[in-house]
């Protein structure tokens, strides 16, 4: 490590000497709201930003390739398979951000800290005490949820909320329950997650993506004139796959061709394999499994509508912070069937790029739905304003000049 280190601040100081260290234990090539969020935010100002993160399959070829300096500390994968696994994830994580966060500064004497989630806080808040910088945390949902748990996070979560000089929001409704939980009076902000083009490689409108939209369709045995609904995600709980699926009968019912495309892989692809069994649907529902970014383009050009039903999972303590699915289903034409809960309400506006739904009553999404397949008009007017709202997205600059230090 101390070699590694030294060959790469001598790089860096022959470039600039203001630099800001980002923090985030999860990060690309693993894919997902927060680390879509987090690199879109050191590509705003790579020559500045050093990256830490933990570390993943396939890191060091994605961080070979980046314009910006990441270091990244060791988590072994097998973890993953073990009884208390989480928990010792977790441990290390909180060891070593805190650690070479401070071995960072020693070589850098970088003048801020951003934080990318609210995860591993410990780590941040004794951080605070050592350091000379400015300090910034992202929050975006679930971390918010997690110090909830009992008193003693919650209250050290407040202490480091505290400490900091500025917080952001991924969404207003983060930023409400943040202040409806917690004791602070720093100042807050709320900049939403934006679509990132580059990610898809093609843009929205390239005659190829509809193409490759038609070629996913063959694959599927989908009908041209059939309609598809797509959903993105972690095939968990709170997403609301399975209460998608149970909606397609009723579709059915009413003399319909729909089908269903599901990309994404996780813990409930058994259960929601067996749900369309049992409603009888298991030739409409698509089981994609996780479809690789540069490959995502084709699947929402194959769709009509983009379906996703999340709420609050109460057991986990999970909610959806915000939702870039559905910024990005904008980005490509489609219109959006979501649920009025969370951060979602910040990416979709009820009959302007989509339709809100209360996740909880069947008959209200299976509405929204029908009126969708059977209206095409809407869905190409929703479709347009999503794209119109998705191209203008643009992130509020991160740039801590603005930031008042407080000690």
């Amino acid at each position: 490590m101390p070699d590694i280190l030294d060959n790469k601040c001598k790089k860096a100081k022959e470039t600039i000497n203001n630099y800001v260290l980002v923090v985030s234990r999860t990060f690309f090539p693993k894919t997902g709201g927060i680390e879509e969020y987090v690199y879109n935010r050191c590509l705003q100002e790579p020559k500045k930003v050093i990256l830490l993160a933990a570390s993943y399959k396939g890191d060091r070829e994605f961080d070979s390739v980046q314009p910006f300096i990441t270091y990244r500390w060791f988590l072994p994968s097998w973890l993953e398979n073990i009884k208390l696994g989480s928990l010792i994830k977790q441990i290390l994580n909180i060891f070593w951000s805190f650690w070479l966060a401070l071995k960072l500064h020693s070589r850098y004497s970088y003048k801020s800290l951003e934080w990318g989630h609210g995860y591993d806080f410990p780590s941040l808040l004794l951080l605070t005490y050592l350091l000379p910088v400015r300090f910034v945390v992202y929050l975006h949902g679930n971390d918010v949820l997690c110090p909830l748990r009992n008193s003693l996070f919650k209250s050290l979560f407040s202490l480091t909320l505290r400490r900091m000089d500025k917080i952001i929001c991924n969404s207003s409704f983060t930023k409400d329950y943040l202040q409806n939980n917690f004791v602070f009076d720093t100042p807050i902000e709320v900049i939403n997650p934006i679509v990132r083009p580059e990610k898809f490689a093609v843009a929205p409108k390239a005659e190829t993506v509809e193409e490759l939209g038609l070629k996913v369709r063959q694959i599927y045995q989908i009908p041209r004139q059939a309609i598809a609904i797509l959903s993105v995600g972690r095939l968990v709980r709170r997403k609301g796959f399975d209460r998608v699926i149970k909606c397609l009968p009723a579709l059915v019912a009413e003399d319909l061709d729909v089908h269903y495309l599901v990309c994404g892989k996780g813990e409930m692809e058994s259960e929601l394999r067996a749900l369309t069994k049992s409603l009888g649907v298991e030739e409409r529902v698509h089981f994609a499994g996780f479809v690789p970014d540069r490959e995502l383009a084709s699947y929402y050009a194959a769709a009509d509508i983009f379906a996703m039903l999340t709420f609050l999972d109460t057991g986990d303590r999970s909610i959806e912070g915000f939702g870039i699915v559905y910024t990005e289903a904008g980005y490509f034409g489609k219109p959006v069937i979501a649920s009025r809960v969370g951060g979602v309400v910040d990416a979709v506006s009820h009959r302007e790029n989509g339709l809100l739904v209360n996740p909880e009553e069947e008959e209200e999404a299976v509405k929204a739905l029908l009126e969708l397949c059977r209206d095409r008009d809407l869905r190409e007017s929703l479709g347009n304003r999503g794209r119109e709202l998705a191209m203008k997205g643009s992130l509020s600059r991160f740039l801590m000049a603005s930031v008042d230090a407080r000690r």
